[in-house]
């Protein structure tokens, strides 16, 4: 063989090796970036060819796969609709997944590495592959309790188990129908997702969840275990007198007399008490207690979420509005579902969820959610004292619209104006005993005064519903 023939042979053989490095690179690193891609319709394709598993609400798909006449031979479904979209999120060929259908997109669609066996029997005895179902923690009758009270009304409620975290329901208004986006009908999708998207009221978030807002005088309760632990009792006297704040011109005014105790402040929801009470324990004090509750972290791993938020720098007076849930306090209506909860559970925190368990096609257990502890928010004797103090705001305060007979039923209200031009956010948490059930309200615009107490007269009632619905 002569030197010109010998080198283009080398030259072959160089290139051929590269091809074959690259096409290993490819598999073995950019695989999953390559799948992801959207332009990679290949993907897609494949996916929704797939008898993709039901989310399931007790024995009720909420969202499920059904034969089509199409291309894609299955289209997905959503009896659920707009009840429900907070929970399932939507599967969409233009525009990807959310929240359960994201989460659990392998387990849904048959691929996760748990159902491997289940793969290989399929593709031996060459039945179709199937799914897994995923069974939610949510009650039927809480969730539509829960959005029925809140009908119209911007804002989230949540409501959980206090003793293992289990959500029984999550609602986020205004929701959508997740079935507008996952048609094949792709022109009609995409307008769809125009519009949802051009929509002020954005109901494409999750606003039990992914939002943080101000938590207003339900902060409250914070504060109070932030008191006790520093030695602070209920009857403790405290000055309720109206309260500058300190290298200020601004004032707090009152309408609870000049003196109170902790216990009868918080029934009242003094705000000049409160935040003098704020300021004395100093910043450190409130952003650890808020820490121990769960401020800080993103609880909920099933769908997504976003951490609440106490300041990290802030000074004295700051500390005073902060201590009321003012200045730059703000947290998710899971969260605050969570400081109920914790009350009603000794002063533990658990870690929310919302799967209870992943079943194969054949009704297998793939995986199954255990309880499990998140963080100690206070000592069981200082959770006492506290119960019995929300207790005092429903039966003697401004929580009195969530009283239930026969029941017993914690709670605090809170209303939040940051800017003295909306109309302020109304809060109310609160914890029962018999139904066991924490819960959360916020509405978003509370449609009166802002001198008004919006929590008490708006969000209370709403809670009430859904404690009434588990009973």
């Amino acid at each position: 063989m002569n030197r010109p023939i010998r080198r283009v042979a080398f030259v072959a053989m160089l290139m051929t090796l590269a091809l074959l490095v690259n096409v290993c690179v490819s598999y073995l690193v950019r695989q999953d970036s390559l799948n992801a891609n959207a332009q990679n319709r290949r993907v897609t394709d494949a996916a929704f060819a797939q008898d993709r598993g039901a989310i399931m609400v007790g024995n009720t798909a909420v969202a499920e796969t059904v034969q089509s006449k199409d291309q894609f031979k299955f289209q997905r479904t959503y009896p659920g609709g707009e009840l429900y979209a907070p929970v399932t999120g939507y599967f969409s060929y233009l525009f990807g997944s959310s929240e359960l259908e994201q989460t659990y997109g392998a387990q849904l669609s048959g691929n996760d590495d748990s159902q491997f066996v289940n793969r290989l029997i399929a593709l031996a005895t060459g039945a179709k592959p199937k799914g897994a179902s995923v069974q939610t923690t949510l009650n039927a009758k809480a969730q539509r309790a829960a959005a029925q009270a809140l009908g119209d009304l911007k804002g989230a409620v949540v409501a959980l188990d206090p003793s293992t975290g289990a959500i029984k329901a999550m609602v986020s208004s205004p929701s959508f129908d997740p079935s507008d986006l996952a048609t094949h009908d792709l022109s009609d999708s995409q307008k769809a997702w125009k519009k949802l998207n051009a929509d002020d009221d954005k109901p494409l978030s999750n606003r039990a969840t992914r939002e943080i807002f101000p938590p207003g005088s339900t902060f409250k309760v914070i504060v109070s275990a932030a008191a006790l632990d520093a030695g602070y009792e209920p009857d403790s006297q405290l000055d309720t007198s109206s309260y500058k704040l300190p290298g200020t011109n601004t004032t707090i005014s009152t309408t609870c007399g000049d003196s109170q105790t902790l216990k009868r402040a918080l029934e009242l929801s003094c705000n000049s008490a409160f935040a003098r009470l704020g300021v004395k324990l100093g910043a450190d004090a409130l952003r650890d207690q808020a820490e121990k509750f769960g401020f800080g972290t993103k609880p909920l791993s099933d769908i997504g979420s976003v951490a609440s938020r106490f300041p990290d720098e802030i000074d004295t007076p700051q500390t005073g509005l902060a201590a009321i849930g003012g200045y730059d306090v703000a947290a998710t209506p899971l969260q605050m579902a969570m400081v109920a909860a914790a009350v009603a559970n000794d002063g533990v925190v658990m870690q929310p969820y919302l799967v209870e368990s992943v079943r194969s096609a054949d009704l297998q257990v793939l995986s199954q959610t255990r309880p499990s502890q998140l963080r100690v928010a206070t000592s069981s004797a200082d959770a006492a004292k506290l119960k019995q103090m929300m207790i005092g705001v429903v039966q003697n305060g401004t929580g009195w619209r969530a009283q239930i007979s026969g029941v017993t039923v914690g709670g605090k209200t809170g209303t939040a104006n940051s800017d003295n031009v909306r109309t302020p956010y109304a809060w109310f948490i609160a914890w029962a005993e018999d139904p066991s059930v924490a819960v959360a309200v916020f509405v978003q615009d509370a449609e009166m005064p802002n001198t008004d107490v919006a929590g008490g007269r708006v969000a209370a009632p709403i809670a009430k519903a859904v404690i009434e619905a588990l009973r």
